[in-house]
C-alpha cells in the first residue's frame, strides 16, 4: 500500500496508478483505489494514462468554446430537456439538485440561488437516445474532433480504473468492463465565469450546488483556480476542499456504484465554491474550468458484498431511467 499511496490532498489519497497500468504491482494499486472509494468515494491519480498535453489541449478547446459571443455557442442549444444532456447551456439554465423530483419543490429549488456556470456537453458519435449538437464546422474548426478524440483517450482511463475495481473485489479484472461496452458516457465541458466573492459565500450565487454524481464514475480535470469541496464524511452537511494537484485526475464514484457495491464504495456529495484562502483586489473570484467525464451502466450487487449477515439492499435497476429522471430534474 505504501508504495502506492503518494500522500493526501485533504482527507482524499493520492495514488500512483502507473504500477496498475505497467503490472508491477497492480493488486496494491487496486486495493488502494477500493479503500479510497470505501472511506471517501474519491481519490487523485497520478501517472494515469491520460497524456498531459491532451489534457492542456482540451482545457485550450474549452477556453475556445466558451470565449465564442452567447450568440454563436447557442447555435448548439441543450434542449429544453434534460434527458437529451447534450449541446450547450447558458449559465443559470442548468440547476443541479439533490434527488428533488416533485414539480412544486424543483421550482422552489430553481427560485433559489443559481448555478453560474456554463456547460458544454457531448458524447459518442450514433448514439440514438442522445446524438450530440455541434456547432456550424467552419465557427469553430475542429473542436468536434477534439471533443471525440478526447472522449475516446478518457475512454481508455475509464477501462483501466474499472479493472483496478474488480481486482479490488477480487473478480475477474474484465467484471466491471463487460458492463460497459456501449460508452454511454459524456464529456463535459464546464466554466465557471468570474463572480464577486461576497456572492457566493452568502449564497446568493452558486458556481454547482451540493450534489452526488449520477453514474459509476466521474474522471474530473480540473485547472489550478480550485474550489471543488467534498463533504466530510464524519461530519454531514460540512464540506473540505479537494485542491488541485499537479499531474493528477480526481476520479470519483456515483450514486450507482454505491448501489451496485451494496453500499461498500461512497457516493459523496460534492460542491463548487469560493476557492479557500482566496485573495482578490477586485473582490472578484477568477473564472474556472473544468471537464468531467461521466459513466453509465446497469447494476445488481457485486459478488462478494452481500450476504445472509448483510443481504441486497437493492434490486436490480436500469441506469437509463434513473440517470434520465436524474438529468430531467436539472432542467
Amino acid at each position: 500500500m505504501s508504495s502506492v499511496k503518494l500522500g493526501d490532498a485533504g482527507d482524499i489519497s493520492i495514488l500512483d496508478f502507473g504500477p496498475f497500468l505497467d503490472g508491477t504491482n497492480k493488486q496494491a494499486v487496486a486495493d488502494a483505489v477500493l479503500a479510497s472509494f470505501r472511506e471517501m468515494g474519491f481519490v487523485y491519480l497520478v501517472n494515469h494514462g491520460l497524456p498531459q498535453d491532451k489534457i492542456d489541449g482540451m482545457f485550450g478547446w474549452a477556453k475556445k468554446f466558451f470565449n465564442l459571443p452567447l450568440e454563436t455557442k447557442q447555435l448548439a442549444p441543450h434542449p429544453p430537456s434534460g434527458t437529451h444532456h447534450r449541446g450547450y447551456s447558458a449559465p443559470g439554465l442548468e440547476k443541479v439538485t439533490q434527488h428533488v423530483y416533485d414539480d412544486e419543490e424543483l421550482k422552489r429549488n430553481r427560485s433559489q440561488a443559481p448555478d453560474v456556470k456554463e456547460s458544454f456537453e457531448s458524447g459518442r458519435e450514433g448514439d440514438p437516445y442522445q446524438p450530440n449538437i455541434w456547432l456550424p464546422d467552419d465557427l469553430l474548426p475542429g473542436f468536434r474532433e477534439a471533443c471525440l478524440d478526447f472522449f475516446w483517450t478518457c475512454r481508455e482511463v475509464e477501462l483501466s480504473i474499472l479493472r483496478a475495481l474488480a481486482l479490488g473485489f477480487r473478480l475477474p479484472e474484465d467484471y466491471f468492463v463487460k458492463y460497459h461496452t456501449a460508452s454511454d458516457n459524456q464529456l463535459r465541458l464546464l466554466h465557471y465565469p468570474s463572480v464577486p466573492v461576497e456572492s457566493l459565500t452568502k449564497e446568493r450565487v452558486t458556481r454547482i450546488g451540493a450534489h452526488s454524481d449520477f453514474g459509476s464514475i466521474t474522471l474530473l480535470m480540473q485547472d489550478q483556480v480550485g474550489g471543488l469541496e467534498v463533504e466530510d464524511v464524519t461530519k454531514p452537511g460540512q464540506f473540505k476542499p479537494a485542491p488541485p494537484v499537479e499531474g493528477s485526475i480526481i476520479v470519483n464514484a456515483g450514486d450507482f456504484l454505491q448501489r451496485w457495491s451494496n453500499d461498500i464504495i461512497r457516493s459523496t456529495v460534492h460542491r463548487v465554491r469560493a476557492p479557500p484562502h482566496l485573495t482578490t483586489k477586485d473582490g472578484m473570484t477568477p473564472e474556472r474550468y473544468s471537464i468531467p467525464y461521466d459513466m453509465t451502466t446497469v447494476v445488481d450487487c457485486i459478488p462478494g458484498t452481500y450476504s445472509e449477515e448483510r443481504p441486497k439492499r437493492y434490486e436490480p435497476i436500469s441506469a437509463a431511467q434513473y440517470i434520465m429522471k436524474r438529468l430531467a430534474a436539472s432542467y
